[in-house]
């Protein structure tokens, strides 16, 4: 009994979504119960920043399918509001509609990773060695900028250390497109978030937390990637937007 349960739960779940889950399981459970391979499925399919040396173009799509061994609190929460969100918009859209959403929201949230990265990377690095050495970043700085002006190795080889050192991992800027996705085409749909018994509509629920992940963005203080979640809300709703203009938002082709 409890077998067939779990098989009609199985064959209930769309194949696309249904298959981005087992592939993220599956990945989750290697890293978990093989640390050493962790650490080489981290440096090879993390995205790294585009300077980097260990940068591979085919990260901006292979990140989305890793996240950290030692918080399965991750992996599960991005998986089931997969399940919960995705598995609705992909009967409403079609796999293959659904399929290039998903990857596009991934691709941008890892775009939009880069560019701060690229933006921010430098003024991290000196204010992390400044505080190691006990000196204003401003007098760290015109250090740095003397060293890397006169081609100093050991300065040119931590700064490459730092850049490989920075890795986004998660499916979580995917995740987050599809959650802006369902609020589109379900913009007055309730929902409820853990411990509060209060409905929210699923569009003001959306702009909440694309408030909120702006401003820890801005914050920096922790090592969640909340500009790369934005990155994944900004090119789904880029789609949404156009779908919603041809009239095609709750069904039909995009051809």
């Amino acid at each position: 009994m409890f077998r067939n349960r779990l098989s009609g739960f199985a064959a209930s779940i769309p194949p696309v979504t249904k298959n981005l889950i087992i592939i993220n399981f599956i990945i989750w459970l290697v890293e978990a119960l093989f640390p050493r391979a962790s650490a080489m499925i981290i440096g090879h399919l993390g995205l790294h920043y585009f300077t980097a040396s260990d940068f591979n173009p085919v990260q901006i799509v292979t990140y989305m399918f890793v996240h950290a061994p030692g918080s399965p609190f991750h992996v599960f929460f991005n998986m089931f509001t997969l399940w919960m969100f995705g598995s609705l918009l992909e009967r409403i859209w079609g796999s293959k509609r659904y399929f290039i959403f998903y990857f596009v929201c991934g691709i941008g949230a890892a775009i939009v990773q880069e560019t701060v990265w690229a933006l921010t990377y430098m003024g991290e690095y000196t204010e992390a060695i400044a505080a190691m050495n006990g000196m204003t970043v401003g007098h760290m700085r015109d250090i740095i900028d003397r060293a890397l002006a006169a081609g100093d190795h050991d300065f040119l080889a931590a700064i490459a250390d730092f850049k490989n050192s920075m890795v986004t991992i998660g499916a979580s800027g995917a995740v987050f497109g599809v959650i802006l996705g369902f609020a589109f085409v379900f913009p007055d749909r309730p929902l409820y978030l853990f411990f509060i018994p209060v409905p929210i509509k699923a569009k003001y629920m959306m702009i909440g937390y694309g408030v909120i992940e702006f401003f820890l963005g801005v914050g920096g203080n922790d090592m969640v990637a909340h500009f790369a979640h934005l990155g994944g809300m900004l090119f789904g709703l880029a789609i949404l937007l156009y779908w919603k203009k041809k009239g095609i938002l709750r069904g039909g082709s995009f051809y």
